[in-house]
């Protein structure tokens, strides 16, 4: 009955034994908070929002101090879920009957049972689905009603099924065929339910940025905190019944450029399926750390109208910090030094079970600034000074105008993305002679313009309708072309080609993208999205409907749109900041700045802009040509070559002369 008693004393005296750092003042920690303990012992409460968001996204910065400014040793606490096992069922059987397809499987499980997941080929369907279960094969008991399956050709799909947790070695499952022609099944994977539920907490989400792209909807979601461990997204919407594929994008660098990921994938719906109540699934499993605060949502579409969006809501999942209190009264949180190396406590070799400790219900004070910080230099790892930069070899430069020093973000616009290399190695950014580091993000975001436009049938042709678009300089690398349609019902193969020049000076036709364009009474589509298969090469392109025997359909509101590009990069200058651009001969640059890339990217960044174009160096007789305008220096040094050679051939025949008699 004694030892109980002296289990803190032990646990007290292992503590003390590590050491502790005395009396330091954590100059270089900016953030500080207070926290005040009123009892001795294991000490267990969750980190709030501000000590998260100014941490490292690791928590190496994140240190404990008593009240004399010693630092105290801590663990952190990261509750996961417990690993599910996952297996295909061990048998799996389907029969057939006048109304419905029902499945008999044996699970194989000897955990209980969570939800299974049914494999099938077919691409378009919905149906509603009884599961019920048996421990023996004999005895049946009913689980679920009604639970909706699906696919849908835009990728939304549900064929996961959430049972009730209990110990199903065997499953029937009946999918009611009454509305729809059966659907083959050709297997099914098991899951074992969740050992013990996971802790979650809510974490408030705000809608900072909604774009519609053609066929689908992208919001930007800003959280109040980042390195969030997030756990689920919901989404709320007012429309009765829809269907939905989502998907989690978050920007990383590779290799300095900033490239957008997804990190998770699912689908949304609110459905009925006949003779069933709705059913909806609104939140989409998460399990990723938010790299800042911001992350986006893509809602694919389709061919159906977007889908409105009230709110998002999130879930997170708490961070623990655990710590023995040898003393109650005031403790400091410290956080905020991108240069400390983690710290390394050797609590886990003391044989202490922390996971006794209860969580306790304490509240550490605001952040607020650490009054003995010594500010150092903004973005300290980030330099605003590389190599020389000689220019003398590059075409073109603007002007970067610089609202104030610091982080940068810069938008490339059309002249840069027109001149500059395909895979833009040739961009440099230069102040005074020396170059300044940058890394380049590639973003989904769509730009558009309206181009120039008329109508363009080849009399000739009187099946097909053609329309020229015109944009404003040639080599634009767009992405889409979108246009709409009053018509109320047609089907056209649809193709894009441009009309550049060979070296002979003839034109011939470059294909550019192709698509089908239906609009019915059930698959409306007055928006017509055709993508850009190859760059284009010339500043004009035709759009060509085949109409076969039916009259020609009329198109209105033409734009061209292509993604952003933005350049981040930090400098000291606020003036002589120039963007070079326009070498085809010069291989992409390699800054040391991707190392740290997480710092710009998290940074307060100004949005910085460019000036008038400035040619720099005349181009070479071959780079006159206009792209797709032929090869008229070919033609010129072959007429050169022909001249020549008759010169050369009249040398040779031989004069005749009179003879006088």
């Amino acid at each position: 009955m004694a030892r109980p008693k002296l289990e803190p004393i032990l646990v007290a005296a292992a503590l003390l034994s590590i050491g502790v750092s005395k009396g330091g003042t954590f100059s270089e920690w900016q953030f500080r908070q207070q926290l005040e303990i009123s009892s001795t012992g294991l000490t267990k409460f969750s980190l709030p929002l501000d000590t998260i968001d100014s941490a490292r996204p690791d928590l190496a910065d994140l240190r404990l101090t008593d009240a004399s400014g010693n630092e105290i040793p801590y663990l952190i606490e990261l509750p996961q879920p417990t690993g599910k096992e996952l297996r295909i069922a061990k048998s799996f059987k389907v029969e057939l009957d006048p109304s419905s397809t029902i499945i008999h499987l044996e699970t194989g499980m000897t955990q209980p049972l969570g939800s299974l997941q049914l494999i099938t080929p077919s691409a378009s369907f919905i149906k509603a689905v009884s599961v019920a279960g048996s421990a023996d094969g004999k005895t049946w008991q009913a689980i679920a009603s009604g639970q909706p399956i699906f696919r849908q050709p835009n990728g939304a799909s549900q064929l996961r099924l959430e049972l009730p947790p209990g110990p199903w070695a065997f499953l029937r499952l009946t999918v009611d065929d009454r509305g729809s022609p059966p659907v083959p099944f050709t297997g099914a994977e098991v899951q074992a339910a969740l050992a013990e539920p996971v802790p979650i907490e809510p974490v408030a989400i705000q809608i900072s940025d909604r774009v519609e792209n053609p066929g689908e909807t992208r919001l930007t979601l800003n959280f109040a905190a980042a390195h969030l461990r997030l756990a689920s997204l919901e989404i709320e919407s007012p429309d009765p019944f829809f269907r939905r594929q989502v998907a989690v994008v978050v920007r990383q660098v590779e290799e300095n450029t900033i490239k957008e990921k997804s990190m998770a994938n699912g689908s949304i719906f609110r459905v009925a399926v006949a003779g069933q109540p709705v059913s909806a699934r609104l939140s989409v499993p998460l399990d990723l750390q938010t790299p800042s605060r911001e992350l986006s949502l893509i809602i694919q579409n389709g061919d159906s109208p977007p889908l409105p969006v009230t709110r998002v809501r999130g879930q997170r999942r708490p961070v623990y910090l655990l710590f023995f209190a040898s003393a109650p009264g005031r403790y400091d949180l410290l956080t905020g030094n991108p240069l400390s190396t983690p710290p390394r406590y050797d609590l886990a070799s003391q044989g202490i079970d922390f996971k006794t400790a209860p969580l306790s219900a304490i509240h550490p004070s605001s952040i607020a600034p650490n009054s003995t910080y010594r500010t150092p230099e903004p973005l300290p790892r980030v330099t605003d000074k590389g190599a020389i930069l000689d220019a003398s070899e590059w075409r073109f430069r603007k002007s970067v105008k610089i609202p104030s020093p610091g982080a940068q973000q810069l938008e490339l616009d059309l002249e840069v993305l027109a001149r500059a290399q395909p895979g833009f190695a040739d961009l440099r950014l230069g102040h005074d002679g020396k170059q300044i580091p940058f890394i380049i993000e590639r973003t989904s975001r769509l730009r558009s313009i309206k181009p120039q436009s008329a109508r363009a049938d080849d009399s000739n042709q009187h099946r097909l309708s053609r329309w020229m678009l015109k944009a404003p300089q040639a080599g634009l690398p767009f992405a889409k072309v979108i246009c709409t349609s009053q018509t109320a019902l047609f089907r056209r193969e649809v193709s894009l080609y441009e009309e550049p020049m060979d070296s002979r000076g003839a034109k011939y036709r470059r294909p550019l993208g192709s698509a089908t364009w239906v609009q019915a009474p059930e698959h409306a589509n007055q928006t017509f999205v055709l993508s850009f298969l190859e760059t284009p090469r010339t500043d004009t392109f035709f759009l060509e409907a085949n109409n076969e025997d039916n009259p020609s359909i009329e198109l209105s509101g033409f734009e061209l749109s292509w993604l952003a590009v933005r350049l981040f990069f930090k400098t000291s200058a606020s003036d002589n900041v120039f963007l070079f651009y326009g070498n085809p001969e010069v291989a992409a640059p390699r800054y040391d700045l991707s190392l740290v890339a997480n710092q710009l990217l998290t940074a307060d960044k100004v949005t910085a802009s460019l000036g008038p174009e400035e040619r720099l160096k005349n181009p070479s007789w071959a780079d006159r040509q206009k792209p797709g305008q032929g090869g008229w220096l070919l033609w010129g040094v072959l007429v050169i070559v022909v001249v020549a050679l008759l010169a050369v051939i009249a040398r040779m025949i031989p004069k005749q002369t009179s003879k006088l008699e």
